[in-house]
């Protein structure tokens, strides 16, 4: 087996200079060695679907709708609410539980895609279900 001196930090360049004197076969393996390898940065790129999943998860509810959600939520509570803030609450709370089963499907679609339980992947993304708050 032919050696290529080096020395222990080579330049682009230098790395490609050695490479073109290698042997044809030596050349050969070198290439599909290469093209094994993949940077580290690679092992974490996202897919296109991911991303978009990753997306809708963080997209969350609206500030505004949950501002008014909350000041209604708080009128409730302290049983100040009028019938027309009592329907808008209802209508509100309609929305929201439709944002969290759609932020609930995405999120089960990207376990099945990363192949891990629901669970663990709320918990590898920091998000705790309404449950556990």
């Amino acid at each position: 087996m032919p050696l290529a001196q080096t020395n222990a930090e080579l330049s682009f360049d230098q790395l490609v200079s050695a490479v073109t004197r290698l042997p044809q076969a030596e050349f050969e393996k070198f290439v599909r060695t290469v093209c094994g390898i993949r940077p580290s940065y690679e092992k974490h790129r996202l897919s296109r679907r991911e991303s978009e999943l990753l997306l809708r998860i963080n997209q969350g509810v609206p500030s505004a709708t949950q501002h008014r959600y909350d000041e209604l939520i708080v009128k409730r509570d302290a049983r100040r609410l009028t019938h027309e803030e009592y329907e808008e609450l209802l209508r509100l709370t309609d929305q929201v539980e439709l944002l969290d089963a759609e932020r609930v499907g995405c999120l089960t679609e990207l376990a099945r895609i990363r192949n891990r339980p629901l669970t663990l992947l709320m918990d590898e993304l920091g998000i705790t279900s309404s449950t556990d708050a």
